[in-house]
């Protein structure tokens, strides 16, 4: 699979417009429906917010720091790794939810969170937003990060990028169903 660099960031940007615009109408709920759960071990709204800032806490400083080390010229396509493919197609939902195990360090389950968390959120997709905009500054295939799990693997920034935003899809359309069961 090759993919115009371009086209990939303006998809990219796309996504999380979207999810910024999703979360600011999640502001107007009340704390009652934000910290509903479907079941004792199940996440609430908040609860998959919150999970997604805190991979925020780690991706958003790492591609920051990659992308302003970078000296690459940019490239008008980009070409999934192997392993970064493999990992951002994974996050991507399917039709019939497939459940992941979190990582104890990112699971936020009954913690006890207020809106805080929405703007927090809104804020690490206003960075994301700037980087995908450097993002095209650069060549997305040249550039490696480190990845939450492992600092020994390193994918694509291209890669990189579609992982944490597809993890996002994931979890956004994880909190509407919460919602619309709520």
């Amino acid at each position: 699979m090759k993919i115009s660099s371009s086209q990939l960031i303006a998809e990219l940007k796309n996504i999380t417009q979207n999810n910024i615009q999703y979360v600011e109408t999640l502001l107007q709920k009340t704390d009652r429906e934000l910290n509903h759960r479907v079941s004792e071990n199940s996440w609430s709204i908040l609860e998959c917010i919150e999970h997604l800032n805190l991979y925020g806490h780690f991706y958003i400083p790492e591609i920051s720091k990659r992308i302003q080390a970078s000296t690459s010229s940019p490239k008008s396509t980009f070409s999934p790794g192997i392993l970064g493919n493999y990992f951002a197609k994974m996050m991507l939902p399917k039709e019939k939810p497939n459940p992941m195990k979190t990582l104890k360090t990112m699971n936020p389950i009954h913690s006890k969170l207020d809106k805080e968390v929405l703007n927090e959120f809104i804020k690490q997709q206003q960075q994301l937003l700037i980087l995908l905009d450097q993002s095209k500054n650069i060549n997305l295939e040249k550039i490696k990060t480190s990845i939450s799990i492992s600092k020994l693997i390193k994918l694509k920034l291209g890669d990189t990028l579609r992982f944490v935003i597809y993890h996002h899809i994931r979890h956004i359309g994880q909190a509407k169903r919460i919602l619309k069961n709520a």
